[in-house]
């Protein structure tokens, strides 16, 4: 039986990197075109977005520029990584740090901002990762980048001796380092802070109601994985324009045709049954293609 187009929305299990979990489901699913989209830290855990057959080439397309998070930061220390990875490089005695002076901490991490991406991260420096050139002993200073972050709350302040861990509920664009987060906080506050638990509850319109853990999946068969149809998938996350037939032989081939998709943004151009063909944007009075997925 053929391997599904489609996504899988899976509830990443912590410990494993982004990398395992496509390569369980490339195993489970009996397909080697598995990918994804919105990486997350071994650390995390919660809402990863995969594509499976001809939906691989549909991720880079999706609407995924929000994300939300729960997490929980510890102030008092800080480590290499800014997570609970990496080694203690400092500490202090968070204990006098008031519930008033958390609050203000977050909400001067609320808004647009430029944010200094972790140094053991994923981001090219010279062509090389940074965590690479951190890991051969390299100091290595990132260029700060724009994230936003819509909203930073504070759920939950423990007060552990020295140290003082706070749960927070945090939304996001895409690119925001929610350690990087914890780091400014503990900065901000003079006494060092770092991520000690992630779990992304949300990525675009995915949240976990819709996530499955892989333990899950791997009692199911491939036919029975609980693939969302690419068809469903591309309607679901799209703003949709339903073709005259004549004009399908044209979308099938990403010929430009001469049509008013109603929006300015990405379109999925369905067939009168419903089947997904093409994304294509408007161009003056012509739509063009952007990608197509019909079938050869």
């Amino acid at each position: 039986m053929a391997a599904p187009d489609g996504l899988l929305i899976v509830d990443k299990p912590t410990g494993w990197t982004s990398h395992d979990v496509v390569a369980r489901v490339r195993r489970l699913a009996g397909t080697r075109k598995v990918g994804h989209a919105g990486t997350l830290d071994p650390l995390a855990t919660g809402v990863l977005v995969l594509g499976l057959g001809r939906a691989t080439r549909l991720l880079g397309h999706l609407a995924l520029e929000d994300k939300a998070y729960t997490a929980t930061i510890r102030l008092g220390q800080s480590t290499v990584t800014d997570d609970a990875e990496g080694e203690i490089t400092s500490v202090e005695d968070a204990s006098q740090v008031s519930d008033a002076e958390i609050a203000t901490a977050a909400a001067s991490l609320t808004g647009e901002l430029q944010q200094v991406p972790a140094a053991v991260s994923a981001v090219k420096v010279a062509g090389q990762r940074a965590y690479a050139r951190v890991r051969a002993g390299d100091e290595v200073v990132l260029a700060p980048r724009a994230v936003r972050v819509t909203s930073f709350e504070i759920r939950a302040v423990r007060r552990l001796s020295a140290v003082v861990d706070i749960d927070v509920d945090v939304e996001c664009s895409t690119g925001t380092y929610v350690r990087a987060l914890a780091r400014d906080m503990g900065s901000n506050l003079d006494v060092g802070g770092h991520l000690t638990a992630l779990r992304r509850t949300r990525v675009g319109s995915f949240t976990l109601t819709g996530a499955h853990p892989l333990d899950e999946l791997a009692a199911l068969c491939p036919e029975n994985l609980p693939v969302l149809p690419l068809d469903d998938a591309a309607a679901a996350s799209f703003a949709t324009y339903t073709l005259e037939e004549e004009l399908i032989p044209a979308v099938r081939n990403g010929r430009r045709i001469a049509v008013d998709l109603g929006s300015d943004g990405v379109v999925a151009l369905l067939t009168s049954a419903g089947e997904f063909l093409a994304l294509y944007r408007q161009d003056g009075s012509m739509a063009r293609a952007v990608a197509v997925f019909a079938p050869a």
